[in-house]
């Protein structure tokens, strides 16, 4: 073969590969802008369609209503016990119940005194004054007594154990 004759094949070769360059860019390009385009919707309705199958529904669970209070505020006794550790929280406490028209049973320091939020805790049969008396001093934490008898609050019907906030 002479040198013209491989010289005149070169140019064809060359230009087949810069066309297939451009063809397999362009490729590149289209399934790009397919994917972007048709991408977030199915990824959107697959996402939706894995949690339809994957979380249960859960039943409805109704609460039952808070016992009515049948003291009024006046004829219910409240121990007042520190459980914070700062000298006097207790009396300053008994001060503003009384204030709120409770009697204040009592006062004391509680078994503990790293108590990180205050309680209102109450005996049997006093659910209904224990949540008044908490949302009149807004306090969050209301429940049966624990940790304590019911002697410990010497013929009070609530504690109200004194935390950090």
């Amino acid at each position: 073969m002479s040198s013209y004759a491989a010289d005149s094949v070169q140019p064809w070769k060359t230009t087949a590969l810069v066309a297939s360059i451009v063809a397999a860019v362009e490729l590149v390009v289209l399934v790009a802008a397919g994917v972007a385009l048709l991408g977030k919707p199915l990824t959107a309705h697959a996402k939706s369609s894995v949690v339809a199958r994957s979380a249960p529904v859960a039943p409805v669970v109704r609460l039952p209503d808070a016992p009515a209070a049948n003291l009024d505020r006046a004829d219910t006794a409240v121990f007042v016990l520190n459980g914070n550790g700062r000298s006097g929280a207790a009396a300053t406490a008994a001060a503003e119940v009384r204030a709120r028209g409770y009697v204040v049973g009592g006062t004391g320091n509680a078994a503990r005194s790293d108590y990180p939020r205050s309680v209102v805790m109450y005996r049997a049969g006093f659910e209904g004054e224990a949540r008044r008396f908490a949302n009149d001093l807004r306090i969050k934490i209301v429940g049966p007594l624990d940790g304590m008898a019911p002697r410990e609050l010497m013929g009070a019907h609530l504690a109200l154990v004194l935390g950090a906030r």
